[in-house]
């Protein structure tokens, strides 16, 4: 398998600001060749590298008002090595997190999910989700959370994975927030899923079913959006004016939801 992704984000910078991109493949991939710049009103900037403890690859750099044009490029060989899990993972992705709260949803969770465990407990609560929402863009803001989510019934690919991570966490499995890049995603843009951690591995998991997980490709790994958000900023304010994302793969491979995955 082969898999090729580009990103490009164009920026209006309103004064000096402090900017972390999150567009980069996560460490591990097999990076066949791989490009990032950062452009501001013709003048390249060099940013940079941060690594969290997942393989997050944060870029990080200083800029000036102005525009920003941002040029990510990407050919991956093949798929990584399953994620790897240490002890912190069972303590961290349990707690309730800003965006998905599983305290809130303890009760509901409960009701619906009693007396199943494991992989039939992920499948249904993926199966709940998706069956509970509407896909309609546009319809959330950025601060919903997993429990508005569930009283709208409606939302995007974060709200989905909110909610299926916020329903595992009440329920005492670990789960998490993966931002990837999903060659067949229509209409393209980044994407979000959710990964929970059973029989002491990571299996990745998509409520909107909208892409198949074998040609996903992991950018970034936290508790929810606010651990994964491609850009964050600091100081003066900006605007995207534009982002462009583009995943394609050698052979789109079928995905029936079902299967047991792991993300490579």
């Amino acid at each position: 398998m082969q898999r090729t992704v580009t990103s490009r984000l164009e920026l209006a910078i309103d004064g000096r600001t402090d900017m972390v991109f999150s567009i980069a493949a996560a460490e591990g991939a097999d990076l066949g060749a791989e490009s990032v710049s950062f452009v501001l009103d013709g003048t390249p900037i060099d940013p940079s590298e941060v690594v969290d403890r997942h393989g997050t690859r944060l870029h990080r750099l200083i800029g000036d008002a102005g525009t920003m044009i941002v040029d990510y490029t990407a050919t991956v060989n093949g798929r990584s090595a399953p994620a790897p899990v240490d002890e912190l993972d069972t303590v961290i992705y349990l707690r309730p997190s800003r965006y998905c709260e599983s305290d809130s949803l303890f009760p509901t969770a409960r009701s619906e999910f009693a007396g199943l465990a494991g992989h039939e407990l992920l499948e249904a609560v993926t199966a709940w989700v998706g069956m509970k929402l509407s896909y309609v863009p546009g319809s959330s803001l950025p601060t919903d959370g997993a429990a508005r989510t569930l009283m709208a019934r409606r939302g995007v690919c974060r709200d989905y994975a909110h909610l299926v991570i916020a329903l595992l966490r009440a329920l005492d499995v670990p789960a998490r927030m993966v931002a990837v890049y999903a060659p067949g995603l229509s209409p393209m843009d980044f994407h979000a899923v959710a990964e929970a951690h059973i029989d002491g591995e990571w299996w990745v998991v998509d409520a909107t079913r909208l892409a198949p997980r074998q040609s996903m490709l992991r950018i970034s790994t936290g508790r929810d959006a606010a651990d994964i958000a491609f850009l964050t900023n600091h100081w003066a304010g900006l605007t995207l004016r534009r982002l462009d994302v583009l995943a394609i793969v050698d052979e789109l491979p079928l995905d029936d939801g079902m299967q047991r995955l792991q993300l490579g």
